[in-house]
């Protein structure tokens, strides 16, 4: 059990750091491709920050455990939204634009109910299905990009100015270690998570659910965090719905077109995929009521206190 969880400790750390390094190449090579500083920021830097869920699913699918693919990803947006948002928002309120409910959450929305309908039709992500899912990833970044043309003046942050001047080799070794990590990184998470589950006698789901899924979202946790600390805005509601977009769309469209990804455990059916949907529905009137446009403490603490509620049932049999 002790190595088990130093693996996953491990496997987390190196996720961690491949995740960072794998943005890091990324958007230095996209500077060489001389591609928009918006561009690199709306798309690159989210496909690289996905990585971690990415490999991890990928990896739990090709070793059979599907469950542990599929809780992740589930497990990973209810994470986004009651344990990030929630913890962001108490540190500070955070502003919510017009692009949130006019095209952002409706995306979201649609997405987590084609995944539903998907997996509720027949228990399994299939080859046809996942492509769907990508093939509405690429109609998504597609507008993403067209809208944020219109607002091009405004900085996107994630975009670090200095990974222009990066050298060949630097980019070459940053995207070796990178990919080394992850590959590593998640082979060791998903061994760990899989003996953990059997020793305690409860399912991969519910690992998945829990520490592997928090663990997967760990960096969007420390980046929120540290924005909100510095009283920075730029991590907002926008960005957490953009991970919760591309895990659906393409860690589970990825994952589903190399192996399809079968429903095992009925609890993710009958229970988690609703607290996945719940989460991602209650944001709309939190962004109106009491005061508009605002996530405040209070709206902060009840996400949180809801995620708290999640975390606990998971463990009740």
């Amino acid at each position: 059990m002790i190595q088990s969880i130093v693996f996953v400790i491990i496997g987390f750390v190196l996720l961690v750091v491949g995740g960072e390094y794998l943005v890091r190449s990324s958007v230095a090579l996209s500077f060489r491709l001389k591609l928009s500083k918006m561009v690199i920021g709306l798309t690159v830097v989210s496909f690289a920050t996905s990585a971690p869920e990415l490999l991890v699913s990928l990896q739990a699918a090709l070793g059979g455990s599907a469950d542990l693919s599929l809780s992740n990803i589930i497990g990973s947006n209810v994470a986004n939204i009651g344990l990030v948002l929630g913890i962001t928002a108490l540190i500070g309120p955070l502003a919510i634009d017009k692009d949130f409910y006019k095209f952002n959450w409706p995306v979201m929305m649609l997405l987590s109910l084609a995944l539903y309908f998907f997996l509720d039709n027949d228990g399994v992500l299939t080859r046809t299905e996942g492509g769907a899912l990508l093939i509405s990833l690429v109609i998504y970044m597609f507008l993403l990009i067209k809208r944020a043309r219109k607002h091009a003046d405004k900085m996107i942050e994630e975009v670090d100015d200095a990974l222009e001047k990066v050298s060949n080799f630097k980019m070459i070794f940053w995207l070796l270690i990178g990919g080394l990590a992850l590959y590593f990184g998640s082979e060791l998470l998903v061994e760990g998570a899989k003996d953990i589950a059997t020793r305690m006698g409860v399912s991969e789901a519910v690992i998945g659910l829990t520490m592997v899924a928090i663990g997967t979202s760990v960096p969007e946790l420390a980046a929120s965090v540290i924005a909100a600390l510095k009283q920075e805005k730029a991590i907002s509601l926008g960005n957490l719905i953009g991970s919760n977009i591309f895990n659906i769309a393409s860690v589970l469209g990825v994952t589903s077109l190399i192996q399809p990804i079968a429903v095992t455990d009925p609890r993710l059916m009958n229970i988690d995929i609703f607290w996945m949907l719940g989460f991602a529905l209650i944001l709309l009137p939190l962004a109106f009521i009491p005061k508009k446009m605002i996530l405040g403490r209070p709206k902060g603490f009840l996400i949180f206190a809801g995620y708290c509620v999640f975390i606990a049932l998971v463990f009740i049999k």
